[in-house]
């Protein structure tokens, strides 16, 4: 094995960048495309992908107020699961976890999955009987989930306070074991680079400033690099999904808040699995760094901060503590926050607007992260078509005005 000397490894960490290939262009915009879209994050970059890939269109953009992932992307628990209840939500989520099942082959990049299993635990007699509800309905659905017992909980989670006179008393818990992580920068970065090589353009640091509008149809868009022209228009900006529609004169029946997280230092690894504890809201997994990284429910005000605030650091350690006592040991690293866009019912917004030649993908809540591959494969296909694919058909926009709610948060009970 060849060795380096410090000064070696100094030297090639100061290389000019011009050694480096860069994974995607960045060009300097055209006048007009066929397709833009509004969003470098994972949707925003997953429909420019499926645009090109799936649909063969190549001509298009797209723009990016920061840099790719800079939002909810690069914001999150990186958790990836589809056990949910009704039969839309699951269909939706499940495309979405099988789409990432093969995605790091399709586009040649390691995204990390590390289907290691997803646990919710189980902590009253009601939650149980939900829990065995939902295991026959994903059976029904073609969906794996099962119900754990203690015992077999004891052994997955070894560290795990499973006493009876816990604060809320573990039952057992619902595992899908397809369940897991994903590494969130690397699915941006896998997708822009695929997108890229397929002729798509992406240009960071645009930011859109408004519309010009004739009739029902948008003619352009002034960016903060220049007017720019497209004939469909595809918008995919999660918390700011809200301000956007705003601009182009509709209004959308969004709230935004913040979701808090925070990691830990890293220790070897102990946990194997991802927890969640629906008592609490709370949830835990473990990097491939050895960072625990934990998050909880949604700050209960609006707002568009992107940071951590203490009363919320204190009710998320103190719950995580009393599942893993031994995790009082361990000292903070970080914590952060993503705006999150919550609908009335909890579910996403797919499909078409009030201006006809935009589409939307919004309103995913806590749910965007898992669902980006489902989100970027619709939404390119309503781009193209001009009509919701038939997994996203009852997540549209005018269900909303006709009370046709999809409403996960109360069927699971607990928000995605």
């Amino acid at each position: 094995m060849r060795r380096y000397s410090a000064l070696s490894l100094l030297r090639h960490a100061l290389s000019p960048a011009a050694r480096w290939q860069p994974a995607w262009r960045s060009p300097e915009p055209k006048p007009s495309y066929a397709v833009m879209i509004i969003g470098g994050g994972g949707h925003g970059l997953a429909t420019a992908y499926y645009l090109a890939k799936v649909h063969g269109i190549t001509d298009v953009v797209v723009v990016e107020k920061g840099w790719l992932g800079g939002g909810n992307t690069g914001r999150n628990t990186t958790n990836v699961r589809s056990d949910y209840m009704l039969p839309e939500s699951v269909a939706l989520y499940e495309l979405g976890l099988r789409l990432y099942e093969q995605l790091g082959r399709e586009l040649n990049f390691n995204i990390m999955l590390s289907q290691r299993g997803w646990l919710t635990l189980i902590h009253d007699q009601h939650q149980m009987e939900s829990a065995r509800h939902k295991a026959n309905s994903l059976r029904c659905n073609g969906v794996d989930g099962e119900v754990v017992g203690p015992g077999i909980l004891r052994r997955m989670l070894p560290l795990m306070n499973l006493e009876s006179d816990a604060r809320f008393p573990v039952l057992g818990a619902f595992l899908q074991r397809r369940g897991g992580t994903i590494r969130h920068d690397a699915v941006a970065w896998g997708y822009a680079r695929a997108a890229d090589s397929l002729g798509v353009d992406i240009v960071q640091n645009c930011e859109v400033q408004g519309f010009e509008r004739t009739g029902d149809r948008i003619t352009a868009v002034h960016t903060s690099r220049g007017r720019l022209q497209a004939d469909r228009i595809g918008l995919a900006v999660a918390g700011h999904s809200s301000d956007v529609a705003a601009m182009a004169g509709f209004r959308l029946p969004i709230t935004s808040y913040c979701l808090q997280a925070m990691v830990s230092e890293p220790v070897r690894p102990v946990l194997h699995h991802v927890v969640i504890s629906p008592a609490t809201g709370v949830y835990l997994n473990q990097t491939q760094k050895g960072e625990i990284v934990l998050g909880g429910i949604l700050d209960l005000y609006p707002s568009y901060g992107q940071r951590g605030t203490f009363p919320t650091i204190e009710k998320v350690i103190t719950a995580a503590v009393e599942m893993f006592p031994a995790f009082a040991q361990l000292r903070l690293m970080r914590h952060w926050a993503g705006i999150v866009d919550m609908t009335p019912d909890s579910s996403p917004i797919l499909g078409q607007t009030p201006i006809a030649n935009l589409q939307i993908n919004c309103g995913w809540g806590t749910g965007g992260f898992k669902a980006i591959p489902a989100g970027g494969y619709l939404l390119a296909h309503s781009l193209v078509t001009g009509k919701p694919h038939p997994v996203a058909e009852k997540f549209g926009l005018d269900r909303f005005v006709t009370n046709r709610l999809v409403d996960e948060a109360s069927a699971a009970g607990i928000a995605h």
